[in-house]
């Protein structure tokens, strides 16, 4: 005996919200028995079914989120000296030996990257060393070498959910050298 179901289209659209525990779960239920009819597949001689879980959409709700990408401020280096002068501390993400060649006064060095070979490869462990001198609510003022790194190392950790305010520094340690800001080897 063949039992007919409505298609998709007609099961009403309510949110989680909307419905009550015990409708919440009979209208999911509903929909999967619904779906797991009309996915059938004619393949070759045969029918092949194919399941689908949507027991996600039970808990899950309307708390599902899109993920946008987080992208940092910038700011030139005379902004960020007088942001660090107003007691925002500088993150430099360079490599132990470019921070030890010479960094801005007071900055602490959490590599993003390290030299291996001939390129560079992303430490693993960069938002949780981070974590381990400045806390998610500082002011952080993040530089590197010309600018590149410092704005994927700021992207990372707005990322991370760090809120106090994370700003790039354009330009990096080069610029802020050129135009004589205080630097310490």
């Amino acid at each position: 005996m063949m039992t007919h179901t409505a298609p998709i289209s007609s099961v009403p659209r309510l949110s989680a919200s909307q419905c009550v525990p015990s409708q919440r779960s009979q209208l999911v239920n509903s929909s999967k028995a619904q779906l797991s009819d009309q996915r059938s597949r004619r393949i070759g001689n045969g029918i092949r079914t194919r399941k689908l879980n949507f027991s996600w959409m039970a808990t899950v709700g309307e708390n599902v989120k899109p993920a946008t990408p987080v992208t940092p401020t910038s700011v030139p280096v005379h902004v960020a000296h007088e942001l660090h002068i107003a007691g925002h501390r500088y993150l430099d993400v360079r490599t132990p030996e470019e921070f030890a060649a010479g960094h801005a006064v007071g900055a602490i060095n959490v590599p993003y990257m390290f030299k291996l070979g001939s390129g560079m490869t992303r430490n693993p462990d960069f938002v949780e060393q981070v974590l381990s001198h400045f806390g998610k609510d500082d002011e952080i003022i993040v530089g590197c070498q010309l600018g590149k790194r410092s704005l994927m190392a700021a992207t990372d950790l707005l990322s991370a959910g760090f809120t106090g305010g994370v700003t790039d520094i354009a330009g990096g340690y080069a610029a802020w050298n050129q135009i004589g800001l205080p630097i310490e080897s």
